[in-house]
């Protein structure tokens, strides 16, 4: 192996050293908080003191410097032995690691990134290898940097679908800047893995899936420190080191028995787990720590104040598909700047996130039908500020990923999420393909903000704001065409209706949004030829949902308000709506929404069967005032 050195007696005695140093840490902390992982943390501990403290390349005065090597503990629940490893490289104090799981401190049960040296939150498993592809991808794409990204995953949680997801991600764009460590240690929570200690078949599989497997013993030093140079000589593919290891390793009496996952070793038994831990300490590992620099070539990123290249430019009237009009502005954003991106799974031709190709092909990513990677990707893309994510595809197949977005909040990612083909409005292609509860699923997102724009114009600022927003953000798109019916320079802005009809003598207020706000504005219509006036109001964001218009209008038509969409009832315009008024006694509100699972149909068809088109809210909106 090329530029191999074997390393020094003394630097793998220290390594070892290091290792059961870890353990005692993860021991004492989960001791401490009398509750935990110990034995997960301890078949992992000569990967993490190798990785820690002599192949990884970082900085401990700036934890999240660009440059710097990535390290996702896919396996959150070793959390312990993560942050021992922190303490030990010198970010912070090891007494400060007795207040794991403490109120008060961030050493949380999982890592989150409340902690300055953690990228995401992990611990819903099968998650971290996606992530971590992210990042390799902007490592090696975007910023063509020399920085490594690292990955352990547990042997228990390979078993989720989205760890193979982002296995064909990584080796299909070659990302060989990535090394995905697997902790075989044999035991899951409940029972043994279902291929335990079989690591041939694990080989097998990751080299089917192209990657460099190495097949290591999990405790040797020596045999990590090669595997690991090996992982970064390799060119044109990612490395999977399978480390065969064992739970509890050199705890006495529990090292590779099962029952004894996510369980603090107290009393008499814990004391002479830690005193057998010592007696194997050579005293080598105690001195100073070693940690290789980083090569400080990650360019300098900017993506403040992300604006559309031009304004948008539209003509009122004119029939312009809201899904279309956000290809038009994405592409616009990726002219202003260079680190708009854009990811897809194989719909960015219905989605029309293809337009950004025009702009620069590279900087579109093809995640292809396997969204929960690709939501992981983005967020890892977007880790460090390294770049502005957008992920669209049809809205309904991202409750499939709904947990990695959960997990995105967690990890207070800024990924924009763009879902098209929304309601009954998509017409034939029937119930699978129509979201009829995305707005429900991002709305209950912890700090989301969810814009719902109408038309063509609404839907270009959308996109700028949600570029420039904190959190996550969801802009749900429409197919059908609508008419544009607001000026290019309408300002707009997050948390701020728009009255779009209105009178002195208005005896309503419809709310509608999207497609359902131009078929309140035909309702209205019908209503003043039968004598009767509503005000039409345009929410333009459903989450924050502009309280105070709402209720200033709603005192103004006489306390009666009428809320359509798109939308089944539960979660979506019309319970933000009643959030809104809930503790104003004089308003009530009529809500129409799709209550039914539907089926196949012509839009039109669909949106009268449902009660959601014009003359159906019309009829509606008329009884409801009556009566």
């Amino acid at each position: 192996m090329s530029n191999y050195h074997k390393p020094e007696a003394k630097t793998v005695a220290k390594l070892e050293d290091l290792a059961n140093i870890l353990r005692i840490h993860s021991l004492d902390s989960t001791l401490a908080s009398k509750s935990g992982h110990p034995t997960s943390c301890s078949s992992m501990a000569e990967i993490m003191s190798v990785l820690f403290f002599h192949t990884m390349r970082y900085k401990i005065s700036a934890p999240k410097d660009a440059s710097s090597d990535r390290f996702i503990l896919s396996k959150g629940h070793a959390a312990p032995i993560l942050y021992a490893a922190w303490a030990e490289a010198g970010l912070f104090p090891t007494k400060e690691l007795l207040n794991l799981r403490k109120f008060d401190s961030d050493l949380e049960g999982h890592p989150t990134p409340r902690l300055n040296f953690v990228d995401v939150a992990t611990g819903s498993l099968g998650q971290g290898l996606s992530v971590a592809a992210g990042m390799a991808y902007v490592g090696k794409y975007f910023d063509k940097a020399s920085y490594r990204t690292y990955c352990l995953i547990g042997d228990g949680e390979s078993a989720e679908g989205s760890i193979w997801e982002a296995l064909h991600f990584a080796s299909f764009y070659n990302l060989d800047n990535l090394c995905a460590i697997f902790d075989v240690n044999r035991l899951g929570q409940s029972e043994p893995t279902s291929l335990q200690h079989n690591m041939e078949v694990y080989r097998k599989r990751l080299e089917a899936f192209g990657f460099n497997a190495l097949v290591v013993d999990g405790h040797d030093v020596e045999e990590l420190v090669k595997a690991f140079h090996e992982a970064e000589q390799t060119k044109g593919r990612p490395t999977a080191i399978l480390a065969k290891t064992f739970k509890g390793k050199n705890f006495v009496n529990i090292e590779d028995l099962e029952n004894w996952h996510g369980k603090a070793i107290t009393g008499a038994q814990g004391q002479e787990v830690v005193k057998h831990l010592q007696s194997l300490l050579k005293n080598v590992g105690t001195g100073e720590r070693t940690i290789p620099k980083p090569v400080e070539d990650a360019p300098k990123v900017d993506i403040s104040s992300v604006k559309l290249d031009t304004p948008p430019s539209y003509k009122l009237g004119e029939q312009v598909a809201t899904r279309l009009a956000y290809g038009t502005a994405l592409a616009k954003l990726a002219k202003n700047n260079s680190r708009v991106i854009s990811l897809d799974g194989d719909t960015k031709n219905s989605t029309f996130a293809e337009k950004i190709k025009a702009v620069d092909s590279k900087r579109f990513i093809e995640g292809y039908i396997a969204e929960q990677n690709l939501v992981g990707v983005a967020i890892g893309a977007a880790c460090r500020d390294r770049t502005v994510a957008f992920v669209s595809a049809f809205a309904a197949f991202f409750s499939r990923a709904y947990d990695q977005i959960r997990m995105g909040a967690i990890s207070q990612t800024n990924v924009n999420f763009v879902g098209s083909h929304c309601g009954v409005s998509i017409g034939e292609d029937g119930p699978s393909q129509m979201a009829l509860e995305d707005l429900a699923m991002f709305r209950a997102i912890p700090g989301s903000t969810v814009f719902y724009p109408c038309d063509a114009v609404s839907t270009e600022r959308a996109a700028e704001l949600a570029a420039n927003t904190k959190g996550i953000c969801f802009i749900r798109t429409s197919r059908p065409n609508t008419p544009v019916i607001y000026k290019n320079d309408e300002p707009l802005a997050i948390g701020k209706a728009k009255v779009v009809r209105s009178s002195n003598k208005d005896q309503a207020l419809l709310i509608g949004a999207g497609v359902t706000l131009h078929e309140a504005v035909k309702a209205a219509d019908i209503l003043a030829k039968a004598g009767i006036n509503v005000r039409v109001l345009d929410p333009f964001t459903i989450k924050p949902i502009d309280q105070k218009a709402i209720i200033e209008n709603a005192v103004q038509t006489g306390g009666r308000i009428v809320t359509v969409e798109d939308h089944y009832p539960e979660g979506g315009l019309g319970e933000a709506v009643l959030s809104a008024i809930a503790e104003h006694p004089n308003l009530i509100l009529k809500k129409i929404a799709v209550k039914d699972v539907p089926r196949s149909g012509k839009p039109d068809e669909l949106l009268h069967h449902y009660g959601i088109d014009a003359v159906s809210i019309a009829k509606t909106t008329e009884s409801f005032i009556k009566n």
